[in-house]
Parts: C-alpha cells; structure tokens; sequence
C-alpha cells in the first residue's frame, strides 16, 4: 500500500489535542527566570538532558514591550502560550501567574462575554472535544478547561462567537476539509523524523509500551515543539479564519483593555497563535519580545 497517501497518525493526534478547530511549585516545574527574548521567538520547546534524552516539554511565557527607544512607561503584554493537556501543576502554576495581572485575554469560540463554569471541563460532548478528553486521558494528563480557572476576576474572553467564526468561513471561502488537506501534505512531506524511522512505527511501539502514557507522551512532545510549520501549512499564506481572523479579534479586545487603563495584559491563547500575534502587536502596537519564561507544561521523565 502507497505510505504517501496517508498523513502520519502523530500529526492527527497533534492536530485533534489543540483546539484551534474551534499552550512555590515542586522542583520539575519551576522554571527559569526571564531571559532576554531572541528572535524568532519559540513557543514550544523540548528540553533535553545532556545525553539526549527529552526531559520536558516546555511552554513559554514572552513579555512584549516598547521596542527600545520607545515610550518605556506603555504598557506591557505577555503572551501566555496555552498547552491544551498538561500537568495538573502546570495549571496551577498558571492560575497563580494570572492573578499578577490587570486582565488576561483567553481563547474559545463561544458568544461573546462567556465565562466558564469550574465544572465546564467534560460537559461538551462534541466529537473533537470527546477525542481531546480521550487523548488527555491516554497521556495521563489533566486537560485545560478543567485546571485553568476561569472564574477569575481578570479572566476576558477574547475569541469569535460561533456566528462570528461560521460567518467568516463562509466569506473567506473556507472549509475544514481545505485546511486539512493543507495539513495532510505537510505531513507527507514531513514523512520521516530524521531518525531513520517514520513516527507511525514510534507511535506503534508507543502504544505496546510498558509505561504507554510516557512513551506517548515523548512521541507528540517531538512533534508538538515542530508543530508550527504544520500550523503555517493549516493557515496558508491568506491567514485563515482559525488564526489569522480570531487573532484580529483577541487585539481588538487587548485595544479595549489598554484604552480602559489597564497596564499589566496577557494573552492567553494556542502556541500557534502567537507568531501572528507577534507580528500584529510589533505593527500596530509597537510592542516587541523582549523576555522570556519557560514552564514545563509535561514531564517526559
């Protein structure tokens, strides 16, 4: 049978454990101090131990700024990469980290002004949202509507309505299939992980595995740290209503935060988001990365 008519089942995974369809504490979890951001920002990373052995996957926070020269007392805008399956600590640690700030702007498709309930977690019964509950449970993880908190005061919802998001399909041309398609010939070409072995056959032996949640987990933490080229390939170069278009509305929402006062803002959405948000908080805003945090989002050890 002809390999080159299927996509990599790792990447279907990868894809189905972060919604864009629709990234003190104990020691493996506290993470280094800010560092001097260097471009191109990274979003995801793998770290490793010094024989090559992956460690952690790591999730970063980046601190955007007045580029140097600039008005130094406007405000600051950390970018919080969402991790949509992840330790229980790892959302902990995040609800804690929220409270320093005047808002956090966060991502769902869902009418304008929600707020989600504390036991909102496993109430969806969509088909994607029924396959992320199973994933997270597979990788012995806690998924992110259950750990992040909120009901917290700051907490800003900042995504389309579901209107909003079909209107802008509809007008932009686009379907799902498109995008998958798109995402399918990533993966073909992608086809081999440079270890002499395709991840079909590392995920196969994953599954059989004595600890299968570990050994999983080690196979998409690869993936996920190279998923952006995959998420470039999924947006095309129009942008697309998953990404480009929310993006567009979570920065309308941060301009009516900034305009209210608020000086100390995070936005809280999927790593693949961020490198659009990036670009569009340097051109209209005048923000630039200029530190970074890293926090280990799954312990791979």
């Amino acid at each position: 049978m002809d390999r080159q008519r299927f996509s990599r089942p790792v990447w279907w995974l990868a894809v189905f454990a972060a919604p864009l369809i629709w990234g003190i504490t104990p020691s493996w979890a506290t993470d280094g101090d800010w560092t001097r951001a260097e471009e191109p920002v990274r979003f995801l990373r793998l770290l490793q131990q010094e024989d090559g052995e992956p460690k952690a996957l790591q999730a970063a926070i980046v601190r955007c700024a007045p580029a140097a020269g600039a008005d130094r007392e406007r405000p600051t805008v950390d970018l919080i990469s969402a991790v949509h399956m992840a330790e229980p600590e790892f959302y902990r640690q995040l609800n804690r980290e929220f409270t320093g700030y005047d808002a956090v702007l966060y991502e769902l498709v869902a009418p304008e002004g929600t707020r989600i309930p504390k036991d909102a977690g496993r109430k969806a019964s969509n088909p994607f949202s029924r396959l992320q509950h199973g994933l997270t449970d597979l990788l012995e993880l806690e998924f992110q509507l259950e750990g992040i908190d909120y009901t917290q005061h700051n907490l800003v919802h900042a995504d389309m309505s579901p209107e909003q998001f079909d209107r802008s399909m509809k007008d932009r041309g686009e379907s799902f299939g498109e995008i998958l398609f798109r995402m399918m010939g990533y993966s073909i070409a992608q086809q081999h992980d440079g270890t002499g072995k395709t991840s079909d056959a590392r995920l196969l032996v994953a599954l059989f595995s004595g600890n299968r949640a570990m050994a999983l987990r080690r196979v998409m933490a690869e993936q996920f740290q190279n998923m952006q080229g995959a998420l470039n390939a999924m947006d095309g170069p129009e942008g697309s209503t998953l990404i480009a278009e929310r993006n567009k509305v979570a920065l309308e929402v941060l301009q009516k935060e900034l305009t209210a006062g608020k000086q100390k803002v995070a936005i809280f959405y999927g790593a693949g988001h961020m490198d659009d948000i990036v670009a569009r908080l340097r051109d209209d805003f005048g923000l630039v990365p200029v530190e970074i945090r890293w926090l280990t989002a799954w312990k791979l050890q």
